[in-house]
């Protein structure tokens, strides 16, 4: 088995309007990907959503002293608002249940063995 980051990236105006029941709703649609990455045989080990990219903090590091700046790093329609770790079989079931995703955009990026010798592969 090997880890998958899914990084869902959405258009956050769906929470300047939400309704509790379109709330409700979305909460079952992630309920169903949970209970489709089970029976696929992989497993959900994190994951969350976060708050608006408004509330968020980038730190620039390079020479010199680390810049701190408000707000995510890149201006996009789309931002980052959660997560989801998971421990699939291969990149072919990770795809797989990347399209059951109940979100618009979801980056799929295979998680580095760090425990391994230089370089990582």
């Amino acid at each position: 088995m090997a880890q998958y980051m899914f990084l869902l990236f959405d258009s956050e105006e769906f929470y300047d309007n939400v309704t509790p029941e379109v709330w409700q709703e979305q909460m079952k649609l992630h309920g169903a990907f949970a209970e489709a990455v089970e029976a696929a045989g992989a497993q959900i080990l994190g994951g969350a959503a976060l708050e608006r990219s408004t509330t968020a903090s980038t730190v620039k590091q390079g020479t010199g002293d680390p810049i701190v700046t408000d707000g995510p790093f890149i201006e996009t329609k789309e931002a980052l608002g959660g997560y989801y770790l998971l421990d699939c079989k291969d990149l072919d079931q990770a795809l797989a249940l990347a399209k059951l995703c109940p979100s618009n955009n979801i980056e799929v990026r295979p998680v580095m063995d760090t425990s391994a010798d230089f370089p990582p592969s």
